[in-house]
């Protein structure tokens, strides 16, 4: 349960509170069966006071106005972790048929603007794939920057950090990947953490045909092979023997089960998930497993054998084949095997967005520098946001760049990029911190001075700490720090700890237990001295 006093809000007037349950947090909410295997109805009594508005990831809900009283039921059988509870200065808007938009007033226009309409097309293009959307209800909340994930599927309710507004493209992916969850994750569940690729491969899956049949395959071969970039990295950091690589990861007692959240359970859960729809020779086909999958299986939890089972009796012409036993490819490797996916999905409808990328990164990339002017041509403004910060991502890779090309980049980009969104903005002042620019670092501390959540701290400071720059991160973290949630402050005092004796202790009156994300970002960077940002990890729900 996160406590927020009204100057870590947006609007700065009201206090707000939020839980966050996934995946074994609801526990200290109420008295439960913390596991995903256990499915119930709910009933709620919440009381607030006036000026308050409440909300929970429920199918019917009341407000008795003179007692102050809101009365919430989910009639529906979900998990502990899919129960959460909302409460601030939330005011709505309609933006479909079926659903509103709830956030601070000073963001609702904001929200309206990027969502109004869209919503239901999102919603009708899933229901086209997989059948009826059961939940009644699908409305979004935009939560204060301290939200410690990016997005979370609450039934009826998505959570969403409010900082994800500004980047349009990830806001659309973060929404449809929550809308897939409807299906894949809230109405069939893993029945344990273990298997967590059941929901996030699965909903991963499903996001991308959601994508292919709104925006085109275009554009979702290159948010996909965004992310597999990002899968790659991850692997050459945490290296491809490491258990957590596989898909059916074995919990040990006492292990959070949130420590195992990695891209691994999400593209590598895609790459099997695709690898099955590429069996069926058409991906039509595969849908309508699915539908079936989900008819037969909503509001119970499953094991992968139960899909998997399901598949081959579904295509009994390839359960004659013996698909399940293809030689490298066995059902039971890409379930128990670490490393890389066994095969991936053919991006090639993609190369008309991916190629100038390619192109641009070679240009600045191959020596002798001589092709400044060629690249200097390139817009980034008429680029879309995956492959701009597919770019910049693939030169935070090969970095530290030569001072050379470093100064070019600037110097041809900088002012570029400076009016672009939160997720450009933060890759490039990596690539100056990476890099020791200086005279770019005042770009960076006024970033980090208008930042409140750890999706655009965390992986600054990481930078900053882990090359010469320490003192300066030090210097803008006594000036920001009580800006930030506590649960943040504690996070990045850690990181500023590295190779220090302790800080100064910090005044953490409000602070709350570590959340899975946190102990996730903590547990990785001391796998990893650091080195991989919070961008490569802290993924939607």
């Amino acid at each position: 349960i996160w406590w927020l006093d009204p100057e870590l809000t947006y609007g700065n007037a009201k206090p707000f509170v939020f839980t966050q349950g996934h995946s074994v947090c609801n526990r200290s909410f109420f008295p439960c069966f913390d596991t995903p295997a256990v499915k119930c109805t709910y009933s709620a009594t919440v009381k607030a006071p006036a000026g308050i508005q409440v909300l929970m990831s429920a199918t019917q809900s009341s407000y008795l106005e003179e007692e102050g009283v809101y009365q919430f039921y989910m009639e529906y059988p979900v998990p502990a972790y899919l129960v959460a509870l909302v409460a601030g200065d939330l005011i709505h808007a309609d933006i479909g048929p079926r659903s509103r938009v709830w956030a601070e007033p000073c963001l609702l226009p904001t929200a309206i603007s990027k969502l109004s309409g869209i919503v239901e097309r999102w919603l009708t293009a899933a229901e086209s794939l997989y059948g009826p959307y059961i939940w009644g209800r699908y409305d979004i909340v935009f939560l204060p920057p301290s939200f410690p994930i990016v997005a979370m599927e609450n039934p009826c309710l998505t959570f969403i950090i409010s900082s994800i507004l500004e980047s349009d493209e990830f806001l659309i992916i973060d929404v449809i990947h929550e809308v897939a969850h409807s299906w894949f994750g809230n109405a069939v569940t893993n029945a344990t953490w273990e298997e967590m690729w059941l929901s996030e491969g699965l909903a991963t899956y499903a996001q991308r045909r959601i994508t292919t049949e709104t925006y085109g395959a275009a554009f979702t071969c290159l948010e996909t092979a965004f992310r597999l970039d990002a899968l790659h990295r991850q692997m050459k950091l945490l290296g491809e023997d490491n258990p957590v690589s596989k898909l059916q990861v074995k919990l040990e007692p006492g292990v959070n089960p949130s420590n195992l959240m990695n891209l691994f359970t999400y593209e590598k859960g895609y790459c099997f998930v695709y690898y099955l729809s590429q069996l069926c020779g058409d991906p039509r086909h595969f849908d309508s497993f699915l539908r079936a999958y989900i008819e037969k299986y909503k509001f119970t939890s499953v094991v992968a054998q139960d899909l998997l089972d399901s598949f081959l009796n579904f295509f009994p012409e390839l359960k004659e084949q013996c698909v399940e036993s293809k030689a490298g490819l066995e059902f039971e490797r890409w379930l128990n095997a670490t490393g890389p996916p066994l095969a991936e999905p053919d991006l090639s409808q993609g190369s008309s967005l991916t190629r100038p990328v390619e192109t641009l990164f070679k240009l600045w990339t191959t020596e002798p520098l001589d092709s400044v002017a060629a690249a200097s041509s390139v817009d980034l403004t008429k680029w879309r946001t995956f492959q701009t910060v597919l770019f910049l991502d693939r030169l935070l890779d090969g970095s530290p760049l030569p001072h050379e090309v470093i100064k070019k980049l600037s110097e041809c980009y900088s002012s570029q990029l400076d009016s672009m969104n939160a997720e450009i903005r933060i890759r490039w002042l990596q690539i100056v911190v990476r890099n020791d620019y200086y005279p770019d670092l005042y770009k960076v501390r006024r970033f980090l001075e208008n930042q409140m959540s750890r999706m655009y701290t965390i992986p600054l400071y990481e930078d900053l700490c882990t090359g010469t720059l320490k003192s300066f991160a030090l210097e803008i973290f006594y000036q920001t720090q009580n800006q930030l949630h506590p649960n943040l402050r504690k996070t990045i005092q850690q990181i500023l700890s590295q190779g220090l004796n302790p800080l100064p202790a910090i005044d953490t009156t409000a602070v709350t237990t570590d959340t899975p994300a946190m102990v996730l970002e903590d547990k990785v960077s001391e796998a990893t001295n650091g080195a991989i940002s919070l961008r490569d990890v802290n993924v939607s729900a």
